[in-house]
């Protein structure tokens, strides 16, 4: 069994869609189209699993093949690169932990004025006066 990647899908395709025109080169076991997380829409690329033999005929045959005046691209799916992870365990690149983005706000900035050394002080870390 094999995985094909399909890219450049028009943004209207559907999974029958693909079922049916995979389906002319053999047996379609799968079809999965991947919408974006956050606002659920088609990202324009998909999977497709078939038969080995079934899915380098659909590869020669579909690479390039127009659908709603965009040249699709099928070739076979990659794995996602693995990472380990600082305990050890691997996982996969995609599935990172989500952090926000840092807004300093007025807040800090107002704050780290406070923190810094007077302009002018001679003094050293130990209140000791040093040649400039």
């Amino acid at each position: 069994m094999k995985k094909l990647y399909i890219g450049n899908l028009p943004f209207t395709a559907t999974e029958d869609e693909l079922r049916q025109l995979f389906g002319q080169h053999g047996t379609v076991h799968s079809v999965a189209l991947i919408n974006d997380r956050e606002t659920g829409r088609p990202r324009g690329f998909g999977f497709v699993e078939m038969p080995k033999a079934d899915a380098a005929r659909a590869i020669q045959n579909l690479n390039g093949h127009q659908m709603e005046g965009r040249a699709l691209k099928v070739n076979l799916a990659e794995d996602r690169p693995r990472e380990r992870n600082g305990s050890g365990r691997t996982r996969s690149a995609g599935s990172r932990p989500f952090v926000p983005a840092f807004d300093p706000g007025p807040s800090f900035f107002a704050v780290e004025g406070r923190f810094s050394k007077p302009k002018g002080s001679r003094r050293g870390a130990r209140g000791k006066k040093r040649s400039l």
